[in-house]
């Protein structure tokens, strides 16, 4: 009997003023969830998706940095003296980093001065592979590492070290300010085994984060953009062995400040798992973190799972993150 995981990322929030002091998710219109996943416990929420990824397939933190995962989930090159590279779409001004989730409306834009730049990459054998609204991996041989301010938070501009540097301040010349600001770089180490209790896996998903976890672990991933999509590919996967389904757009919508399209994504998940699980006989709703819908930011705080499963678990029990997948699939 095969069990489903469902992530609904960065679905806990803050309560929010134009709600009446609720949160999005206390709003959204859920019935398939609460009818059928009936027992909810809590865990130790992470600050980012693959922190807590990490620790709740192995019961382990991450010894890959995040660029290396992604790299691992968009099926790029991480051999020899190869760094990855995240690169997120920001604005420096003022001597600030502003990450921006709105890049869809430059995106397109930002990708072609990225493409027309790489140039001054040649020497170090670069490749790069964009997502999701300008987002990209970067990987070449280099020995720059740098530690380097990370989304969502905005923090002072710190200058990007060698070559990389040059590259990045070049595109944000062409796009006055705007450009793909490096984190999360480093270089492929050891990952740790995922609890044999999960055997075979399938991930679905629209973030290399989260397929990059999977695919590090061994597990079989595809890459499905719309969330329509995902739906039918984990129905069939379902068949084959366990399935993680990953709802990155509730993040995405977040991060964006946006709680009417939080709760708007909430209610067409809810629509399509009736449509498409009805009859599923094991399924784990959970959450990876908080992601405010009043600050665009992440809150690190205990987390819901959902689940029809029948377990020694209690109502309201709080579990810790590395014990959640042992307490689930005994």
């Amino acid at each position: 009997m095969n069990t489903l995981f469902v992530l609904l990322d960065g679905m806990e929030d803050d309560p929010h003023p134009l709600l009446g002091g609720k949160k999005p998710y206390e709003v959204a219109k859920m019935p398939f969830l609460y009818k059928k996943a009936r027992h909810k416990a809590y865990t130790n929420g992470r600050g980012y998706t693959q922190l807590f990824l990490n620790e709740f397939f192995t019961g382990h933190p991450p010894n890959l940095p995040r660029a290396v995962l992604e790299a691992i989930g968009l099926g790029m090159d991480i051999s020899g003296n190869r760094t990855a590279y995240r690169l997120s779409p920001a604005e420096i001004k003022d001597g600030m980093i502003r990450w921006s989730y709105h890049a869809h409306l430059f995106c397109d834009e930002l990708m072609l001065k990225m493409r027309s730049n790489f140039h001054i990459l040649d020497d170090h054998n670069p490749e790069i592979e964009f997502f999701m609204n300008g987002r990209a991996v970067l990987t070449m041989e280099c020995d720059d590492i740098p530690d380097l301010p990370a989304p969502p938070v905005d923090a002072p501009f710190k200058e990007v070290p060698g070559i990389l540097g040059r590259y990045v301040m070049k595109v944000a010349e062409d796009m006055k300010g705007i450009t793909d600001y490096p984190w999360g770089c480093g270089r492929f180490t050891t990952q740790y085994p995922p609890f044999g209790c999960i055997g075979r896996m399938t991930a679905v998903s629209d973030s290399p984060t989260a397929l990059g976890v999977a695919a590090s672990l061994g597990h079989d991933i595809h890459l499905v953009k719309r969330v329509e999509d995902r739906f039918p590919v984990a129905k069939r996967a379902l068949t084959r062995g366990n399935v993680f389904l990953h709802i990155d757009e509730v993040d995405e919508y977040s991060h964006q400040k946006d709680p009417y399209k939080k709760i708007g994504i909430l209610e067409r998940t809810d629509r399509l798992m009736e449509e498409y699980f009805h009859d599923a006989e094991r399924i784990v709703y959970f959450v990876d973190h908080g992601t405010s819908c009043v600050t665009g930011e992440h809150i690190i705080m205990n987390v819901p799972f959902w689940t029809n499963i029948e377990t020694d678990m209690s109502d309201g029990e709080l579990i810790p993150l590395d014990q959640v997948i042992p307490r689930l699939m005994r």
